[in-house]
């Protein structure tokens, strides 16, 4: 029997913890994913117990002819202050030692790797999604948070501490507070949370992001005024960075991107309006491919990025 090589694959997020085996074709492997809740309340505990879970229920499901050969860890970021370590701003743990949880189970000869999430979603998309075949692009997640992964000719940019690409945490407003950095911020302006927070504070009475894309499709101004003011944010960023990086493509996922149909056309048409420079006026933003699956098909391309640095003696490699 040929013998095939996958990945065990982890997302560690704010409110779930996931698992799964992957194909070299960048497929998740039937019935091997796992979920766990996480959440912000969940301790160390709690989280070193979800991620062992999880783990564990992906290797027992391995099919008959594979062989893991490598773990791909994505998460929330940023990495933590300590080698191996994750600092989710999402959950309440500080340098969770996520290397050392998930060695306890799969021991210590596989080569682990880390990488944050949006820089998982990148790679998925730059080399089976909406983003194959082009050499620079940006991929991001409108949801709960706002999260990036940056790809320049062909490779990942990780940045000195590997964390490259936190857009979210980009100023799009002049607002300031002393009780909080991340007033001004994208991620606080157009979230969805944020875009919540916003329509209420306006009169509107509803709860979710779900709830604001029904009142919008409905006809609610406040609602759809929501939206649009999450697309002109999020439009705006993304003038600034395809300005800096050069980059044409930028792909957008996440539950928020979901609040209406036009809401990927919104941005594109708001960051082409934002920007200064003439190629920047010119970029394309499309829907991501991948969906749910992307985190866990980019995390298993991070052992494969982190020998290819490695192997070329590059400084600051995907953390092992």
């Amino acid at each position: 029997m040929a013998v095939n090589g996958v990945v065990l694959s982890v997302d560690l997020g704010g409110t779930k913890v996931e698992a799964a085996l992957v194909d070299a074709e960048g497929a998740v492997l039937a019935r091997t994913r796992r979920r766990a809740a996480t959440g912000s309340g969940a301790g160390t505990a709690e989280l070193r117990s979800a991620v062992q879970s999880v783990v564990t229920g992906a290797l027992e499901a391995q099919p008959p002819g594979c062989m893991v050969e490598a773990v791909g860890i994505g998460s929330a970021g940023p990495l933590g202050t300590v080698a191996d370590t994750v600092f989710p701003l999402n959950l309440s743990v500080r340098d969770f030692p996520i290397v050392s949880v998930v060695r306890e189970i799969v021991g210590e000869a596989l080569p682990v790797s880390v990488g944050l999430d949006g820089l998982c979603i990148a790679l998925a998309e730059s080399r089976f999604g909406a983003a194959a075949g082009v050499s620079a692009s940006v991929s991001m997640v409108v949801s709960t948070g706002i999260g990036g992964g940056i790809i320049i000719n062909g490779v990942p940019l990780l940045g000195e501490h590997g964390n490259a690409g936190h857009i979210g945490q980009l100023r799009v407003s002049t607002e300031e507070s002393l009780e909080s950095a991340t007033v001004g911020t994208l991620e606080s302006i157009a979230s969805g949370p944020a875009s919540v927070a916003w329509a209420q504070r306006q009169g509107w009475t509803g709860r979710t992001g779900e709830e604001l894309g029904g009142y919008a499709r409905s006809g609610d101004k406040v609602a759809r005024a929501a939206i649009e003011r999450s697309a002109k944010a999020v439009g705006q960023a993304l003038a600034g960075v395809c300005a800096l990086l050069d980059v044409g493509l930028i792909v957008i996922g996440g539950g928020f991107s979901q609040v209406s149909d036009d809401y990927v056309e919104l941005v594109e048409a708001c960051a082409r309006r934002a920007a200064v420079l003439p190629a920047a006026r010119t970029m394309k933003v499309v829907r991501a491919a991948l969906g749910s699956d992307a985190p866990l098909v980019g995390a298993s391309l991070l052992p494969i990025w982190a020998s290819v640095r490695v192997q070329a003696g590059v400084a600051g490699a995907t953390r092992r």
